[in-house]
């Protein structure tokens, strides 16, 4: 009988853990409007913050929501397998840094913008896209898609489309090109330039 109640318990515990687990796991469309809210309200201090304080502040809302290692992967497409370990280890640190500073220099001031949530569909590939709007007053809305994937049992943006435009197939197209035209030093280069051109602006 105490087996069957040490039993009985064990697989109550079990079910419950699992329940807590599911309760507490954030959503595709939860971790993109935890992101949007960190951008308003970098931008309500961005004035203030300055480049380099909206980059801080970014840092870690931009590398907790958005997979940059699989985006840095993608961007340089089949030439990632021909780069070394170090090179493969520089290429995703300063494509992190890109990205952030991006963020920093796009979303500086406020004037009473704001995102909603429009729609969510899933992906053949066990994706999901969040269908979202930025409206600017004054301005036509600017549409956002983001196309998530899971990673480690975790929501993550590996590509975001504004207005129909691919960000990632944008960069995609310049990086592969400059690779194999160039080299991995050229385009390390270019990035690095990017950054200090956003730091300045």
């Amino acid at each position: 009988m105490f087996k069957k109640l040490y039993f009985s318990l064990s697989l109550l515990m079990l079910v419950c853990l699992s329940s807590l687990a599911n309760a507490e796991e954030i959503s595709a469309r939860q971790v993109v409007e935890e992101f949007q809210n960190q951008l308003l309200s970098v931008m309500k201090a961005g004035k203030e913050l300055g480049f380099q304080g909206r980059y801080d502040k970014l840092d870690v809302a931009v590398k907790k929501s958005h997979d940059l290692p699989k985006i840095a992967r993608i961007v340089v497409g089949k030439q990632w397998e021909e780069l070394t370990t170090e090179q493969q280890n520089k290429l995703e640190s300063v494509f992190s840094k890109l990205s952030v500073s991006a963020y920093a220099h796009n979303f500086k001031d406020y004037s009473g913008e704001s995102f909603t949530f429009a729609s969510e569909e899933e992906t053949g590939r066990g994706g999901v896209v969040i269908h979202t709007n930025l409206h600017i007053p004054g301005e036509k809305d600017v549409k956002f898609d983001y196309m998530m994937k899971k990673k480690d049992d975790g929501w993550q943006i590996i590509n975001i489309i504004a207005d129909g435009v691919s960000d990632l197939a944008l960069k995609r197209s310049d990086y592969t090109s400059v690779l194999s035209r160039d080299g991995f030093d050229a385009l390390i280069v270019k990035i690095t330039e990017k950054i200090e051109s956003y730091a300045k602006q």
